[in-house]
């Protein structure tokens, strides 16, 4: 028995079950339709990968408003 099927993952099949939001064309797809380099997921449902714009623009603002605290941390004193 090989490494790969030992974690449960043989290469194949993966994410084919689930729903990928295609940043190109702007739909959602079932499986792995189109090139990795275009596909936003996995998701479970076909409702969340629909959303995959929104959550992302959520979690890039969340993630510059945590850079931008890191920056300012320290600032009143010159500490960090």
């Amino acid at each position: 028995m090989s490494d790969a099927q030992h974690d449960g993952y043989d290469g194949e099949g993966f994410g084919e079950a689930k729903y990928w939001f295609n940043s190109r064309t702007g739909q959602v797809e079932h499986g792995l339709l189109s090139s990795s380099i275009d596909r936003i997921g996995p998701f479970d449902t076909a409702e969340d990968a629909a959303r995959a714009p929104e959550v992302l623009k959520e979690r890039s603002k969340a993630w510059a408003e945590e850079d931008a605290a890191e920056d300012r941390w320290g600032d009143s004193d010159g500490a960090r």
